[in-house]
C-alpha cells in the first residue's frame, strides 16, 4: 500500500501544473538517441512484413510486435503500471494482398485519463514493412523510415507522456497490416466504434525520419499534415446544409490539422507545418483513413520531401543508384522533432477540456453574429475564433468567459468562418469547433 501512495503523491502535482508552459518542457524531452536505438532494433528483425514468420525470436513480424509490447510493458513499469498494454487482432483472408488466412496483430498502450477517460487522443505508427513485391514476406525489408520511424516515435512519445497524468486518455498504437490494406487501423477503428470511444483526434505518423527528397531538396524545418474535407459519413441533409453554410474546409480533421500547426508554431523550434487539404498523397493511403471512414477526426503527419527510391524497394543497386529503406538514410534529430510535435499536441488536447458541443450560429440579415454551444466539463471559459473564408488558419479570436452564448457585434456572418474552443483554468485549449454537424467532433 505504501508503494501506491508514493506513486500517487509523485503524480498529483502533475494534475494541477498542466499549464501551457509545461508543453515547452515536453517538447524538449524527446530523445533522438532513444529513437535511433529503437529504429535500429526494428530494422534488425530483417523483415516486418505482415506475411512474414511469427514464430522466430529474432526475425519477422512476430518478433517485432513482441518486442514492441515488451517496450510498452517496460514503459508502463517505470510509471507505476500506468499503461494498459494489450494485443489487438483479427483474422484476415481473401484479400488481394492477404490471400491466405493471416492474423493481423497490433500493439496498443492506453494511458487512462483521470477525469474524462472515455475521451481519447491517439498517436499511431506502423509495425510492418515491405519490399517491391507486396506479397514478399521473406526478403529483407528493413523499413527504417517506412515505418520504423513512426513506430519509434510512438514508443518515445509514450516514454515522455507516461510521466504525466491527463484528463483524457492517450493511446499509443503500433498498427500492423498497413502495407497490405490498412488492416490494423480498420480493426482498431471498428473496435473503438463498438466500444463507443469518443475520439477527439488520431495522429497517424507514417515516415517521419527522411529529410532528403528525390527532388533534390534537403529540408529538416518543415513537415506535412494531411487532412480530409468532409466526413464520408455525412448524410444527404448535412451535405445540403453545408452547401449553404460552408464548412468544406472545417471538418474536425481540418481543425485538428490547424491545431497541430499551432502547436508547431508555438512549441517546436524551427518547424513549419505544410497543411495539405487532401486525405493523403495521390493514389496512396495511411492508417488515419480507416478512422476517417468511420467519422473520427484523423490526420497524417509526415516528412515534406519523400525519396521514392527508399520506399517499397528491394535492397539493390542499379546503374549506380542505391535502392532500399535503410537506417543510414534516417535523420534521427528530425524524427525526434516530429515526435515532439506529436507529444505536445497529444498532451495539450488531453489536458484541455473536450471541444464544445452542439455549436450553432445565427446572424442572417444582421450586422451581428451569434454563436451558441453546450458547455463541457472542465472548461472555465470559451474562445470564439473567426477568419476570412480564404484564410488557412484562424485569424481573430475573443475570450468570452464561462458562457454558452455570445454575440459578436458588427461582425457580419456572411464574410467569415467561425468556431468555438473550450479553455480550462490553466489556459489550455481544445481544438476549434465549426458550427453545425460538419464541425462536430463526436
Amino acid at each position: 500500500m505504501k508503494k501506491y501512495w508514493l506513486i500517487l503523491l509523485a503524480i498529483l502535482p502533475l494534475y494541477v501544473n498542466a499549464t501551457p508552459d509545461r508543453l515547452y518542457t515536453l517538447a524538449e524531452s524527446t530523445s533522438a538517441t532513444r529513437i535511433e536505438k529503437d529504429i535500429r532494433i526494428l530494422t534488425g528483425f530483417g523483415t516486418r512484413h505482415s506475411l512474414s514468420m511469427t514464430d522466430s525470436a529474432t526475425r519477422g513480424i512476430g518478433a517485432a510486435r513482441r518486442w514492441i509490447k515488451s517496450e510498452f510493458d517496460e514503459i508502463s513499469k517505470a510509471c507505476g503500471d500506468c499503461l494498459d498494454v494489450y494485443y489487438q487482432s483479427d483474422l484476415v483472408s481473401g484479400e488481394r494482398r492477404i490471400p491466405e488466412p493471416t492474423e493481423i496483430v497490433s500493439v496498443i498502450a492506453v494511458l487512462r485519463g483521470h477525469s474524462d477517460p472515455n475521451r481519447y487522443v491517439i498517436m499511431s505508427g506502423d509495425i510492418d514493412s515491405r519490399v517491391s513485391d507486396p506479397l514478399d514476406g521473406i526478403s529483407d525489408s528493413p523499413g527504417a523510415n517506412d515505418n520504423a520511424s513512426g513506430m519509434a516515435g510512438t514508443l518515445e512519445a509514450a516514454r515522455v507522456l507516461s510521466q504525466y497524468r491527463f484528463a483524457a486518455s492517450i493511446v499509443f498504437a503500433g498498427l500492423s497490416g498497413e502495407e497490405q490494406g490498412l488492416f490494423g487501423g480498420k480493426i482498431m477503428a471498428k473496435q473503438a466504434k463498438a466500444d463507443a470511444w469518443k475520439i477527439e483526434g488520431v495522429l497517424n505518423n507514417d515516415m517521419i525520419g527522411n529529410i532528403a527528397g528525390i527532388n533534390g531538396v534537403v529540408n529538416n524545418t518543415t513537415a506535412r499534415v494531411f487532412s480530409e474535407a468532409t466526413r464520408p459519413t455525412e448524410t444527404e441533409q448535412e451535405a445540403r446544409t453545408r452547401r449553404f453554410t460552408g464548412g468544406e474546409v472545417d471538418s474536425p480533421s481540418r481543425n485538428l490539422a490547424r491545431y497541430v500547426d499551432r502547436m508547431a508554431d508555438q512549441y517546436i523550434r524551427n518547424l513549419d507545418i505544410m497543411m495539405i487539404y487532401r486525405l493523403d498523397r495521390f493514389g496512396r493511403g495511411g492508417h488515419h483513413r480507416p478512422f476517417n471512414e468511420l467519422g473520427f477526426p484523423a490526420v497524417r503527419i509526415m516528412e515534406t520531401n519523400e525519396h521514392y527510391d527508399r520506399q517499397h524497394q528491394d535492397l539493390r543497386t542499379e546503374h549506380g543508384v542505391a535502392y532500399g529503406d535503410i537506417v543510414e538514410y534516417v535523420d534521427f534529430d528530425y524524427a525526434a522533432k516530429l515526435t515532439a510535435l506529436n507529444a505536445v499536441t497529444l498532451a495539450s488536447m488531453a489536458w484541455a477540456p473536450a471541444p464544445p458541443q452542439q455549436v450553432t450560429i445565427e446572424g442572417m440579415v444582421s450586422p451581428d453574429t451569434t454563436l451558441k454551444w453546450s458547455k463541457v466539463a472542465g472548461a472555465r471559459r470559451y474562445k470564439i475564433y473567426w477568419r476570412l473564408t480564404t484564410d488557412y488558419q484562424w485569424r481573430w479570436s475573443r475570450e468570452v468567459g464561462d458562457v454558452s452564448v455570445y454575440t459578436l457585434r458588427n461582425v457580419v456572418i456572411d464574410n467569415y468562418f467561425f468556431g468555438v474552443a473550450s479553455i480550462n483554468e490553466d489556459g489550455l485549449e481544445s481544438p476549434v469547433v465549426f458550427p453545425g454537424p460538419i464541425g462536430a467532433y463526436y
